[in-house]
Protein backbone atom coordinates (compact mmCIF):
# COMPACT_ATOMS: atom_id res chain seq x y z
CA UNK A 1 0.00 0.00 0.00
CA UNK A 2 2.72 2.17 0.94
CA UNK A 3 4.56 1.50 -2.56
CA UNK A 4 1.82 2.32 -4.51
CA UNK A 5 0.82 5.54 -2.55
CA UNK A 6 4.80 6.82 -2.96
CA UNK A 7 4.55 5.86 -6.79
CA UNK A 8 1.93 7.89 -7.56
CA UNK A 9 3.30 11.31 -6.30
CA UNK A 10 6.30 9.83 -8.45
CA UNK A 11 4.26 9.61 -11.47
CA UNK A 12 2.41 12.71 -11.22
CA UNK A 13 5.89 15.08 -10.58
CA UNK A 14 6.96 13.09 -13.69
CA UNK A 15 3.87 13.73 -15.30
CA UNK A 16 4.18 18.01 -14.70
CA UNK A 17 7.95 17.80 -15.95
CA UNK A 18 7.20 16.65 -18.91
CA UNK A 19 3.94 19.03 -19.28
CA UNK A 20 6.76 21.81 -18.44
CA UNK A 21 9.37 20.38 -20.89
CA UNK A 22 6.52 20.24 -23.54
CA UNK A 23 5.69 23.85 -22.88
CA UNK A 24 9.19 25.01 -23.12
CA UNK A 25 10.03 23.22 -26.05
CA UNK A 26 6.30 24.88 -27.81
CA UNK A 27 7.57 28.03 -26.63
CA UNK A 28 10.94 28.28 -28.44
CA UNK A 29 9.64 26.99 -31.79
CA UNK A 30 9.75 30.23 -34.39
CA UNK A 31 6.17 30.24 -34.58
CA UNK A 32 5.38 30.93 -31.12
CA UNK A 33 6.19 34.73 -30.71
CA UNK A 34 4.38 35.31 -34.14
CA UNK A 35 1.20 33.60 -32.79
CA UNK A 36 1.26 35.47 -29.66
CA UNK A 37 1.02 38.62 -31.31
CA UNK A 38 -1.61 37.51 -33.18
CA UNK A 39 -3.82 36.38 -30.61
CA UNK A 40 -2.64 39.58 -28.54
CA UNK A 41 -3.56 41.89 -31.76
CA UNK A 42 -7.11 40.38 -32.06
CA UNK A 43 -7.36 40.88 -28.23
CA UNK A 44 -6.81 44.35 -28.30
CA UNK A 45 -8.08 45.51 -31.57
CA UNK A 46 -11.68 44.27 -30.94
CA UNK A 47 -11.30 46.35 -27.54
CA UNK A 48 -10.60 48.88 -29.02
CA UNK A 49 -12.72 48.48 -32.23
CA UNK A 50 -16.84 47.99 -31.24
CA UNK A 51 -16.76 47.48 -35.48
CA UNK A 52 -13.61 44.70 -35.59
CA UNK A 53 -15.29 41.47 -34.10
CA UNK A 54 -17.83 41.52 -37.25
CA UNK A 55 -18.94 39.57 -39.94
CA UNK A 56 -18.18 42.66 -42.55
CA UNK A 57 -14.86 43.16 -40.98
CA UNK A 58 -13.37 39.65 -41.10
CA UNK A 59 -14.43 39.14 -44.83
CA UNK A 60 -12.86 41.98 -45.73
CA UNK A 61 -9.89 41.04 -43.64
CA UNK A 62 -10.15 37.41 -45.72
CA UNK A 63 -10.45 38.87 -49.15
CA UNK A 64 -7.12 40.37 -49.47
CA UNK A 65 -5.18 38.62 -47.02
CA UNK A 66 -4.64 35.01 -49.00
CA UNK A 67 -3.15 37.59 -52.59
CA UNK A 68 -0.42 38.26 -50.30
CA UNK A 69 -0.12 34.65 -48.52
CA UNK A 70 0.61 32.95 -51.54
CA UNK A 71 3.43 34.86 -52.68
CA UNK A 72 4.79 34.68 -49.30
CA UNK A 73 4.33 30.58 -49.47
CA UNK A 74 6.84 30.64 -52.44
CA UNK A 75 9.29 33.09 -50.96
CA UNK A 76 9.47 31.09 -47.52
CA UNK A 77 11.07 27.83 -50.25
CA UNK A 78 12.96 30.53 -51.67
CA UNK A 79 14.64 32.27 -48.51
CA UNK A 80 14.87 28.77 -46.85
CA UNK A 81 17.18 27.72 -50.08
CA UNK A 82 19.32 31.38 -49.36
CA UNK A 83 17.65 33.08 -52.00
CA UNK A 84 15.46 36.47 -52.88
CA UNK A 85 12.78 37.68 -55.53
CA UNK A 86 12.33 41.18 -55.29
CA UNK A 87 10.50 40.59 -58.66
CA UNK A 88 7.23 39.00 -57.29
CA UNK A 89 5.27 42.45 -56.70
CA UNK A 90 6.15 43.18 -60.24
CA UNK A 91 5.04 39.69 -61.76
CA UNK A 92 1.53 39.97 -59.61
CA UNK A 93 0.62 43.45 -61.70
CA UNK A 94 2.49 42.01 -64.72
CA UNK A 95 0.45 38.78 -65.15
CA UNK A 96 -2.85 40.45 -64.63
CA UNK A 97 -2.17 42.64 -67.20
CA UNK A 98 -0.89 39.84 -69.70
CA UNK A 99 -4.07 38.07 -69.44
CA UNK A 100 -6.66 40.99 -69.76
CA UNK A 101 -4.75 42.16 -72.67
CA UNK A 102 -5.03 38.76 -74.34
CA UNK A 103 -8.64 38.79 -73.60
CA UNK A 104 -9.85 42.18 -74.11
CA UNK A 105 -7.68 42.66 -77.56
CA UNK A 106 -7.07 38.85 -79.17
CA UNK A 107 -10.75 38.24 -77.90
CA UNK A 108 -8.83 34.60 -76.19
CA UNK A 109 -10.53 33.09 -73.92
CA UNK A 110 -10.33 32.79 -70.36
CA UNK A 111 -8.67 29.67 -69.71
CA UNK A 112 -6.27 30.27 -72.37
CA UNK A 113 -5.02 33.61 -71.43
CA UNK A 114 -4.68 32.65 -67.81
CA UNK A 115 -2.22 29.37 -68.75
CA UNK A 116 -0.61 32.22 -71.58
CA UNK A 117 0.00 34.10 -68.43
CA UNK A 118 0.91 31.28 -65.96
CA UNK A 119 3.52 29.98 -68.74
CA UNK A 120 4.93 33.48 -69.22
CA UNK A 121 5.88 33.40 -65.12
CA UNK A 122 7.08 29.94 -65.80
CA UNK A 123 9.51 31.56 -68.06
CA UNK A 124 10.30 34.66 -65.88
CA UNK A 125 10.86 32.35 -62.45
CA UNK A 126 13.09 30.28 -65.16
CA UNK A 127 15.38 32.96 -66.29
CA UNK A 128 15.57 34.22 -62.82
CA UNK A 129 17.06 30.99 -61.48
CA UNK A 130 19.72 30.52 -64.76
CA UNK A 131 20.95 33.92 -63.88
CA UNK A 132 21.19 33.18 -60.51
CA UNK A 133 22.56 29.67 -60.30
CA UNK A 134 24.16 29.34 -64.09
CA UNK A 135 25.86 32.66 -64.01
CA UNK A 136 25.98 33.07 -60.45
CA UNK A 137 24.69 36.78 -60.07
CA UNK A 138 23.37 37.58 -56.91
CA UNK A 139 19.16 36.51 -56.45
CA UNK A 140 19.45 40.36 -55.25
CA UNK A 141 20.54 42.06 -58.64
CA UNK A 142 19.08 39.86 -60.45
CA UNK A 143 15.47 40.14 -58.82
CA UNK A 144 15.88 43.67 -58.77
CA UNK A 145 16.51 43.81 -62.37
CA UNK A 146 13.57 41.41 -63.21
CA UNK A 147 11.72 43.76 -61.58
CA UNK A 148 12.03 46.77 -63.53
CA UNK A 149 11.65 44.92 -66.90
CA UNK A 150 8.24 43.58 -66.25
CA UNK A 151 6.88 46.46 -64.96
CA UNK A 152 8.07 48.46 -67.69
CA UNK A 153 6.61 45.91 -69.74
CA UNK A 154 3.39 46.32 -67.75
CA UNK A 155 3.33 49.58 -68.29
CA UNK A 156 4.14 49.68 -71.83
CA UNK A 157 1.27 47.24 -72.42
CA UNK A 158 -1.22 49.47 -71.15
CA UNK A 159 0.19 52.83 -71.32
CA UNK A 160 0.36 53.49 -68.17
CA UNK A 161 -3.60 52.96 -67.33
CA UNK A 162 -5.17 50.92 -65.42
CA UNK A 163 -6.87 48.13 -67.56
CA UNK A 164 -10.46 47.11 -67.05
CA UNK A 165 -11.34 43.64 -66.93
CA UNK A 166 -14.56 43.36 -69.01
CA UNK A 167 -17.23 40.89 -67.27
CA UNK A 168 -16.24 36.85 -68.26
CA UNK A 169 -18.46 34.09 -67.89
CA UNK A 170 -16.56 31.12 -67.21
CA UNK A 171 -16.11 28.30 -65.00
CA UNK A 172 -12.50 28.80 -64.34
CA UNK A 173 -13.42 32.07 -62.76
CA UNK A 174 -15.88 30.51 -60.45
CA UNK A 175 -12.82 27.94 -59.67
CA UNK A 176 -10.26 30.94 -58.50
CA UNK A 177 -12.13 33.62 -56.76
CA UNK A 178 -15.68 32.44 -56.67
CA UNK A 179 -17.67 32.93 -53.40
CA UNK A 180 -19.46 31.35 -50.46
CA UNK A 181 -21.40 33.18 -48.08
CA UNK A 182 -20.94 31.06 -44.46
CA UNK A 183 -22.69 31.73 -41.05
CA UNK A 184 -21.65 32.24 -38.12
CA UNK A 185 -22.30 33.48 -34.51
CA UNK A 186 -21.17 36.97 -35.33
CA UNK A 187 -23.20 36.77 -38.64
CA UNK A 188 -22.68 35.43 -42.20
CA UNK A 189 -19.02 35.58 -43.41
CA UNK A 190 -18.59 35.91 -47.21
CA UNK A 191 -15.43 33.88 -48.35
CA UNK A 192 -13.56 33.85 -51.87
CA UNK A 193 -12.35 30.28 -53.14
CA UNK A 194 -8.85 32.49 -53.07
CA UNK A 195 -8.75 31.56 -49.21
CA UNK A 196 -9.16 27.63 -50.02
CA UNK A 197 -6.71 27.98 -52.71
CA UNK A 198 -3.90 29.62 -50.32
CA UNK A 199 -5.33 27.24 -47.70
CA UNK A 200 -4.05 24.27 -50.42
CA UNK A 201 -1.05 25.59 -51.18
CA UNK A 202 0.07 25.96 -47.71
CA UNK A 203 -0.66 22.58 -46.95
CA UNK A 204 1.46 21.52 -50.22
CA UNK A 205 4.31 23.62 -49.69
CA UNK A 206 4.50 22.88 -45.79
CA UNK A 207 4.71 18.93 -46.49
CA UNK A 208 6.80 19.69 -49.69
CA UNK A 209 8.90 21.80 -46.79
CA UNK A 210 9.28 19.48 -43.47
CA UNK A 211 8.38 15.63 -45.07
CA UNK A 212 9.87 15.11 -48.42
CA UNK A 213 13.14 14.46 -50.11
CA UNK A 214 13.07 17.73 -52.09
CA UNK A 215 12.31 19.78 -49.11
CA UNK A 216 15.86 18.49 -46.97
CA UNK A 217 17.35 19.58 -50.29
CA UNK A 218 15.88 23.01 -50.23
CA UNK A 219 16.73 23.44 -46.72
CA UNK A 220 20.34 22.17 -47.43
CA UNK A 221 20.95 24.32 -50.32
CA UNK A 222 20.33 27.01 -48.03
CA UNK A 223 22.30 25.97 -45.39
CA UNK A 224 25.47 25.30 -46.65
CA UNK A 225 25.19 24.64 -50.31
CA UNK A 226 28.85 23.73 -50.88
CA UNK A 227 28.58 20.30 -48.29
CA UNK A 228 24.76 19.89 -50.04
CA UNK A 229 26.73 19.60 -53.36
CA UNK A 230 29.12 17.33 -52.13
CA UNK A 231 26.39 15.10 -50.69
CA UNK A 232 24.57 15.30 -54.00
CA UNK A 233 22.00 17.47 -53.34
CA UNK A 234 21.31 19.32 -57.15
CA UNK A 235 21.21 22.49 -55.40
CA UNK A 236 21.35 24.80 -58.76
CA UNK A 237 17.90 22.59 -60.44
CA UNK A 238 16.28 22.85 -56.88
CA UNK A 239 16.96 26.78 -56.26
CA UNK A 240 15.47 26.74 -59.99
CA UNK A 241 12.46 25.30 -59.55
CA UNK A 242 12.14 27.35 -56.28
CA UNK A 243 12.28 30.91 -58.19
CA UNK A 244 9.63 29.24 -60.61
CA UNK A 245 6.97 28.37 -58.09
CA UNK A 246 7.63 31.83 -56.57
CA UNK A 247 6.68 33.61 -59.77
CA UNK A 248 4.09 31.07 -60.68
CA UNK A 249 2.65 31.66 -57.55
CA UNK A 250 2.82 35.41 -57.89
CA UNK A 251 1.29 34.97 -61.09
CA UNK A 252 -1.44 33.03 -59.77
CA UNK A 253 -2.24 35.92 -57.01
CA UNK A 254 -1.96 38.82 -59.14
CA UNK A 255 -4.74 37.31 -61.58
CA UNK A 256 -6.94 36.59 -58.61
CA UNK A 257 -6.62 39.99 -57.39
CA UNK A 258 -7.46 41.41 -61.01
CA UNK A 259 -10.62 39.08 -61.31
CA UNK A 260 -11.86 40.09 -57.57
CA UNK A 261 -11.47 43.78 -58.21
CA UNK A 262 -12.40 43.80 -61.67
CA UNK A 263 -9.42 45.80 -62.61
CA UNK A 264 -5.85 44.76 -63.74
CA UNK A 265 -3.41 47.79 -63.05
CA UNK A 266 -0.03 47.71 -64.14
CA UNK A 267 1.26 49.50 -61.22
CA UNK A 268 -0.39 46.86 -58.77
CA UNK A 269 1.77 44.90 -56.48
CA UNK A 270 3.87 47.78 -56.07
CA UNK A 271 6.66 47.07 -52.65
CA UNK A 272 4.55 43.64 -52.33
CA UNK A 273 7.74 42.14 -52.32
CA UNK A 274 8.65 43.98 -49.33
CA UNK A 275 5.91 43.01 -47.26
CA UNK A 276 6.01 39.43 -48.03
CA UNK A 277 9.44 39.30 -46.94
CA UNK A 278 8.60 40.94 -43.80
CA UNK A 279 5.80 38.07 -43.47
CA UNK A 280 8.09 34.93 -44.18
CA UNK A 281 10.90 36.58 -41.80
CA UNK A 282 8.59 37.69 -38.66
CA UNK A 283 6.75 33.53 -39.20
CA UNK A 284 10.60 32.67 -38.47
CA UNK A 285 12.40 31.94 -41.71
CA UNK A 286 15.87 32.49 -41.68
CA UNK A 287 17.23 35.24 -43.12
CA UNK A 288 20.23 33.43 -43.87
CA UNK A 289 18.82 30.35 -45.43
CA UNK A 290 18.68 27.13 -43.68
CA UNK A 291 15.63 27.00 -42.12
CA UNK A 292 12.10 27.98 -42.95
CA UNK A 293 8.54 26.98 -41.69
CA UNK A 294 5.06 27.40 -44.07
CA UNK A 295 3.25 27.25 -40.64
CA UNK A 296 4.91 30.49 -39.11
CA UNK A 297 4.84 32.16 -42.73
CA UNK A 298 0.87 31.65 -42.72
CA UNK A 299 0.80 32.93 -39.03
CA UNK A 300 3.18 36.14 -40.04
CA UNK A 301 0.73 36.53 -43.50
CA UNK A 302 -2.22 37.11 -40.84
CA UNK A 303 -0.60 38.99 -38.25
CA UNK A 304 0.25 41.92 -40.32
CA UNK A 305 -3.02 41.75 -42.25
CA UNK A 306 -4.87 41.74 -39.09
CA UNK A 307 -2.58 44.93 -37.52
CA UNK A 308 -3.12 46.46 -40.77
CA UNK A 309 -6.97 46.45 -40.39
CA UNK A 310 -6.83 46.93 -37.09
CA UNK A 311 -5.05 50.31 -37.03
CA UNK A 312 -7.69 51.91 -40.07
CA UNK A 313 -10.23 50.33 -37.58
CA UNK A 314 -9.48 52.28 -34.52
CA UNK A 315 -8.66 55.27 -36.20
CA UNK A 316 -4.87 55.41 -37.23
CA UNK A 317 -4.14 56.80 -40.08
CA UNK A 318 -3.25 53.62 -42.59
CA UNK A 319 0.23 55.58 -43.96
CA UNK A 320 1.38 54.28 -40.06
CA UNK A 321 0.99 50.44 -40.82
CA UNK A 322 4.84 50.79 -42.53
CA UNK A 323 5.94 51.56 -39.07
CA UNK A 324 4.10 48.42 -37.32
CA UNK A 325 5.96 46.31 -39.72
CA UNK A 326 9.03 47.74 -39.56
CA UNK A 327 8.85 47.35 -35.39
CA UNK A 328 7.52 44.13 -35.69
CA UNK A 329 10.42 43.27 -37.93
CA UNK A 330 13.12 44.56 -35.49
CA UNK A 331 11.11 42.71 -32.73
CA UNK A 332 10.80 39.92 -33.70
CA UNK A 333 14.48 39.44 -35.12
CA UNK A 334 15.39 40.39 -31.52
CA UNK A 335 13.44 37.43 -30.02
CA UNK A 336 14.68 35.33 -32.89
CA UNK A 337 18.15 35.79 -31.88
CA UNK A 338 17.12 35.76 -27.91
CA UNK A 339 15.84 31.99 -28.67
CA UNK A 340 18.56 30.90 -31.12
CA UNK A 341 21.16 32.27 -28.13
CA UNK A 342 19.15 30.02 -25.62
CA UNK A 343 18.75 26.99 -27.49
CA UNK A 344 22.60 27.34 -27.81
CA UNK A 345 23.15 27.45 -24.16
CA UNK A 346 20.42 24.29 -23.79
CA UNK A 347 22.76 22.45 -26.13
Amino acid sequence: MSDAASAQPSQERATSTRIVETMKKALTQPEAGPLGLLIMALIVFSLLSATYLTAGNFSNLLMFTPELGMIALGMTLLMTAGEFDLSVGSVFGFSAVLMWTFINEAGVALELAFLIAMGVAVFIGLVNGLMVTRLHIPSFLVTLGMLLVVRGAALYLTSGFPQRTWRVEAPLKEIIVGDIMIPTPIGDLRVFMSLFWFILFAVILGYVLMASKWGNWIQAAGGNPLAATARGVRVGRTKVSLFIVTAVLAAWAGITSSIRVSAANPNSGTTYELEVIAMTVIGGTVLGGGKGTIVGTVIGVFLLRVINNGIIQVGVPGLAYRIFIGGIILGMMALHSYMRRQQQAAA
